[in-house]
C-alpha cells in the first residue's frame, strides 16, 4: 500500500492485491483488504485499489465487496481492457480489467508467432516482445473534492471512462 498527498493536499492511497484463483497463494485479498483500509486515516480522501487476479468472477466480487469502502477498484493482469466499467451503487468506479500498455500486435504483448507455435506443438520456447501497434489503456475516474462521501468516508466516484492511447 501507498499513501501519499496530491499537490492540492488531498491524501490518497494506492492498494495492491493479488487473487488467488490460478495464481500463486498468498494471503486471501478480501481480508487483505480489509486490513489495510482499517490503517488508514480518515483523512485519506481517495482509494484506489487494483485487483490483480486472473479471473473475472474475483476481481467483480472485490469490486462488489469494497463499494462504499473505496474510490475506484481497478482489474488488472488479464492485459485485455474489459467493457464493464460503471459506478457501483456506493460510489467506487469499477472495471474488470484497465488493460495493458504495450505491443497489441501480439499475444499480451508478446510476439503472436511464437504464442501461435507453442499453442500448436505444446513446447518450450522462447517469446520476444512484440513490436509495433503500441497503446496505452488507462481509466480516467471522476470525482468531487467537495462532493459526497462514501460511509467510509472517501470520495465517491462520479464516472470511469475508458481510454485508449495509440502511437502510430
Amino acid at each position: 500500500m501507498y499513501v501519499g498527498t496530491t499537490t492540492n493536499g488531498m491524501k490518497y492511497a494506492v492498494i495492491n492485491l493479488q487473487g488467488r484463483i490460478f495464481l500463486p497463494a498468498i494471503d486471501d485479498p478480501f481480508r487483505k483488504a480489509d486490513e489495510l483500509l482499517a490503517t488508514l486515516f480518515a483523512d485519506v480522501g481517495f482509494v484506489l485499489v487494483d485487483m490483480h487476479a486472473e479471473t473475472t468472477s474475483e476481481k467483480i466480487a472485490m469490486g462488489w465487496y469494497l463499494d462504499g469502502r473505496a474510490t475506484a477498484v481497478v482489474g488488472t493482469h488479464t492485459h485485455v481492457a474489459t467493457a464493464d466499467e460503471r459506478v457501483l451503487p456506493e460510489g467506487t468506479a469499477y472495471i474488470t480489467d484497465v488493460g495493458m500498455t504495450g505491443p497489441h500486435g501480439g499475444v499480451i504483448g508478446m510476439d503472436r508467432v511464437a504464442i501461435i507455435k507453442k499453442f500448436l506443438d505444446a513446447l518450450p520456447t522462447r517469446f520476444e516482445v512484440a513490436q509495433g501497434d503500441v497503446q496505452m489503456n488507462a481509466v480516467l475516474i471522476d470525482t468531487d473534492d467537495d462532493g459526497p462521501r462514501n460511509s467510509a468516508g472517501r470520495l465517491k466516484a462520479r464516472s470511469i471512462e475508458r481510454l485508449r492511447l495509440r502511437i502510430d
